[in-house]
């Protein structure tokens, strides 16, 4: 870390975002491929699998995030980072030969190393510039993110192309091909004109380096960052198939808004950069935590349609049906009127719907000469009850809550140079292995809830509990902290509480 940002440091900081959004997009290729190839029957795979494909990348780039910290610490980020770009671009190669779940897999873990990026990033960027200027440092560099938006924006179009939309389904391979020509450019101009810089601990001994990961602050960013940027990556890949299948959406249409979600995502993270300098990190991850909550409560209530029983007919007073029409009941001289059913039942799809919409209408269930008595049921109701789970407001909501989780990344990379100045590369590293296993356990876990449950939604379901439980974690630190701080304070806080209790 040194004491005044140049324009040096500006130079290194442009190289590690270009060169982390091009490692992005291809870390998370999968999301676009897996889905267009499903989508157009070129291999029968079921949603575990999906799953799993989306996953695998997640779990090379998170696992290896620490010794790839632990080596950006040691030998400079320059070496690192250029070799990674290098390596990653011979299993992107190979996918395009892939024919089998199991070579898709076997390629996938290997471009998954592109996840590792960031962690050779951060700490490589955090050398270059003062504490001061960290949180808004990291935060730009955090915008290469939106890699992640750009495959999914375009790699649709691209695949469509490459088929001849479809015509010519093999054409697939030609895109694998690109991503790797793009890694190995990336490599040679990060070699080029980039400069190397270690910290001032690179001395330190692995054994040494690793000392601070036995503070339970370490694990608890990990959590945080869990959910801020595991999610992220997982519903970066994760919305493609969910607009596919839950609004019938075109491939090029579901990437466009799932583009929606990642690509502000990426952007604004420069933005929760400065804010967490301006304001602290820890208070703007009161606001992120809080904010994830509710939004991911909103988004449970699943695109439905249902069938309820609904205000029936009832007859009375005793006496034998005379006569049954579609539009009436008689029992002996009294008419009792039905509601007829719609001859079509209308199509709520084409509308744009934010609150449930129903129909209702009666059935008759008596028939001509049966006896019935006071308060016996004529007619049965029905009512068909339909949410729409209107596509836009679906997708402005995934809008905001990608900005809030790219707000809450930067939060936690700035608490790290704070608490841990001269570890960022290891203590990153740590937390970005965690976030990242978000990113890989979650697709997994969408495809058994989805499996177990039959609802899309279930996933946001699983959003709710996790915010919820950060958010929680997060006050009690807090709140402890203040008892330890100013006990005096807080004893008369809660004095007064109890007053009002």
């Amino acid at each position: 870390m040194q004491e005044v940002a140049t324009l040096k440091s500006h130079k290194i900081l442009f190289l590690n975002t270009l060169a982390f959004t091009v490692c992005f997009g291809a870390w998370m290729f999968n999301g676009v491929l897996v889905t267009f190839l499903v989508d157009n029957q070129v291999f029968n795979w079921g949603p575990v699998q999906i799953g799993w494909l989306l996953g695998i990348p997640v779990l090379t780039g998170s696992i290896f995030r620490l010794p790839a910290g632990m080596l950006t610490d040691k030998f400079g980020g320059k070496p690192i980072f250029g070799a990674l770009l290098f390596i990653c671009a011979i299993p992107m190669y190979l996918l395009s030969k892939a024919d089998s779940f199991t070579s898709f897999a076997i390629c996938s873990f290997g471009f998954g190393l592109a996840g590792v990026s960031f962690s050779i990033g951060i700490a490589f960027s955090s050398v270059w510039y003062p504490r001061e200027r960290q949180g808004t440092a990291l935060g730009i560099f955090g915008a290469g993110n939106a890699g992640a938006a750009l495959t999914t924006l375009f790699a649709p179009t691209m695949l469509n192309k490459l088929t001849n939309n479809g015509a010519n389904i093999e054409g697939w391979r030609q895109l694998p091909v690109y991503y790797a020509l793009i890694l190995v450019s990336m490599g040679v101009i990060f070699l080029l004109f980039s400069e190397n810089k270690k910290p001032a601990n690179s001395g330190k001994s692995f054994r040494e380096m690793l000392t601070p990961l036995k503070h339970m602050r370490v694990w608890r960013f990990g959590l945080y960052y869990f959910l801020v940027f595991g999610c992220f990556v997982a519903f970066s890949q994760w919305l493609v198939p969910y607009f596919v299948n839950v609004y019938y959406l075109p491939l090029v249409t579901a990437g466009l808004f799932a583009s929606m979600f990642s690509l502000p995502s990426g952007v604004i993270r420069a933005l929760g950069g400065w804010l967490s300098d301006a304001f602290g990190g820890r208070q703007i991850m009161y606001w992120v935590l809080g904010a994830s909550t509710l939004i991911s409560l909103m988004m449970i209530v699943p695109k439905m349609e249902i069938y309820s029983p609904g205000r029936g007919v009832m007859a009375k007073r005793s006496g034998v049906v005379k006569e049954v029409t579609a539009t009436s009941v008689t029992v002996g001289e009294q008419a009792y009127p039905v509601r007829v059913k719609p001859a079509v039942l209308e199509n709520f799809d084409g509308r744009t719907l934010v609150l449930p919409t129903k129909q209702t209408w009666q059935e008759p269930v008596v028939a001509a000469g049966q006896a019935v008595k006071k308060k016996e049921l004529l007619a049965k109701g029905v009512t068909r009850i339909f949410f729409q789970a209107n596509v836009w407001i679906f997708a402005a909501l995934v809008l905001i809550l990608g900005s809030i989780w790219g707000i809450g990344k930067a939060a936690v990379y700035k608490l790290i140079p704070d608490y841990f100045p001269e570890e960022v590369g290891v203590v990153g590293g740590m937390v970005g292995v965690i976030g990242g296993l978000g990113g890989f356990v979650c697709p997994i876990l969408f495809g058994y809830l989805l499996e177990g449950t039959g609802l899309w939604s279930s996933c946001w379901m699983f959003m709710f509990a996790l915010s919820l439980v950060c958010l929680l974690s997060l006050h009690y630190v807090v709140k402890k902290m203040m008892v330890e701080k100013h006990p005096k304070d807080m004893r008369k806080i809660e004095g007064l509480e109890a007053e009002i209790n």
